[in-house]
């Protein structure tokens, strides 16, 4: 009859339970705004750049090969699968904690007493030898989850291994972008090298034809002193734009993990801009983004905190079994030994605890709000780092076409400078080195606008969450 009554209650709190809300699976908030993020950059349903992986847009073998050593060596990499797999681990305890849990302590004593001098007389008060016993006690007790505290607790196991997963995106776009980063870097670096090498081969030249001038009485000191001043300061730059190269080999070796070393690498030119440089639908952001993930990661396990100290507010049920197999029984001992069973069931209702349970409840409800604003505003900010590099890869395109006309025309100035001055006496030695300084500085401003670019195209690739992977 009992047992009859405590099925009775337990399946009692089965039916209280549907209409407590305790075992709600987490669903996004209805007000949650994810339309027009973008503000006037392109969102519409046509593949973007977020529906491709970093082969698809990072498509120079060289770098793919780099790439791919730098996610199997990266430090940050190796401790995130880690991390990945801890989660995991407590992730399977959550699930296991709606077993009961099992020990058994074996035990085994021997007594009695012993006379060291083995005196006849006493042999009939002393006993004729010890008394041994034993007992083999199990014990088992199980939390009955009748309103949902160990669910929401698996839930926000499910949740920490997902945002580990997350983490590890994080740290895999980031560190493809770093890559990528480095690598185009070191590319632009070779082509500032090579113009600033034929800048000092052409201020060679020119110093050479500035002293023969001053010889022929065609110039003075001051154009020769001048001249040689720029040629000095251009070996200097040369010198240190070598230094920039070692120095970011390092670091890209560093990021992938390696002693430093030279590395391998095409040029500016060979980077391909893919052709679906758009931004996609706001969904790919909530989906595929690190940082908006975690923030609605965050916000769901802050939602099933919520239902765990929800949970406190009532009764809790435990059943506890134990049993052993003994040959001691109170003052008797018995061979062959017998059985001890027990069966005890515990149900304990919170009546008043000092507030702590309800200051509880009040503080995951604020913190679950807390969370809904930093998931909105994450949103924002990726919507506004989206538009923000799309802006920029327009801007540098537009500018492109302009500055690539402005070198042209620096180096018919050059030219046309340089033979005068050579051939004639309409220039002097001042024009030649206004007009080579311009082309310097167009040439520089021509490779950065390439790099800036390529830059921008890895920005976006970010920004959108590091592509379908």
């Amino acid at each position: 009859m009992k047992r009859i009554s405590f099925i009775i209650l337990s399946f009692s709190f089965l039916i209280l339970l549907s209409g407590c809300g305790l075992y709600k699976n987490y669903e996004r908030p209805q007000d949650i705004a994810v339309e027009g993020i973008y503000g006037s950059a392109q969102s519409g349903d046509s593949l973007g750049l977020g529906d491709l992986g970093w082969r698809e847009i990072f498509t120079d073998p060289l770098l793919q090969e780099i790439i791919e050593r730098g996610l199997a060596q990266n430090a940050n990499m190796r401790q995130a699968d880690l991390r990945i797999q801890e989660a995991q681990n407590n992730l399977r305890a959550a699930k296991l904690a709606f077993f009961p849990s099992i020990s058994i302590a074996p035990q085994g004593t021997i007594s009695g007493i012993w006379d060291p001098s083995n005196r006849e007389e006493y042999k009939s008060v002393m006993g004729n030898g010890a008394t041994k016993t034993y007992a083999i006690p199990v014990a088992a007790n199980w939390q009955a989850d009748c309103f949902g505290q160990l669910r929401n607790a698996k839930k926000g196991s499910e949740v920490a291994v997902e945002n580990m997963q997350t983490v590890r995106q994080a740290v895999q776009t980031a560190v493809v972008a770093n890559i990528a980063n480095l690598y185009y870097t070191l590319c632009m670096l070779d082509e500032q090298l090579r113009i600033a090498e034929e800048t000092s081969e052409n201020w060679k030249q020119n110093l050479e034809v500035t002293k023969l001038l001053m010889q022929a009485g065609q110039s003075n000191k001051a154009a020769v002193s001048s001249t040689e001043a720029n040629y000095w300061s251009i070996m200097g730059t040369i010198v240190e734009i070598r230094n920039q190269i070692v120095l970011t080999e390092n670091a890209l070796a560093n990021l992938l993990g390696e002693t430093p070393h030279p590395f391998k690498r095409k040029t500016l030119e060979s980077f391909q801009m893919p052709n679906a440089c758009v931004t996609g639908v706001p969904i790919s952001i909530l989906s595929r983004r690190p940082d908006v993930r975690q923030a609605e990661l965050a916000l769901a396990s802050s939602f099933y905190t919520k239902n765990q100290v929800r949970a406190s507010f009532y009764p809790a049920l435990n059943i506890s079994a134990s049993g052993q197999y003994t040959n001691s029984l109170g003052s008797m001992v018995i061979n062959p030994g017998g059985i001890i069973a027990a069966l005890v069931g515990t149900l304990t209702q919170p009546l008043f605890a000092q507030g702590k349970l309800r200051a509880a409840y009040k503080n995951a409800l604020a913190e679950q709000e807390v969370a809904k604003i930093g998931f909105q505003q994450k949103i924002l900010d990726a919507g506004n780092e989206v538009c923000s590099a799309m802006a920029n890869i327009q801007v540098y395109k537009a500018e492109q076409e302009y500055i690539d006309k402005q070198v042209q025309s620096m180096q018919d100035a050059v030219e046309a400078t340089q033979a005068l001055m050579k051939y004639s006496n309409q220039v002097n030695y001042l024009n030649v080195l206004t007009a080579q300084s311009g082309l310097l500085q167009a040439q520089i401003s021509q490779l950065t606008n390439k790099y800036n670019v390529i830059s921008g195209v890895i920005s976006l690739y970010q920004a959108l969450g590091g592509g379908a992977e």
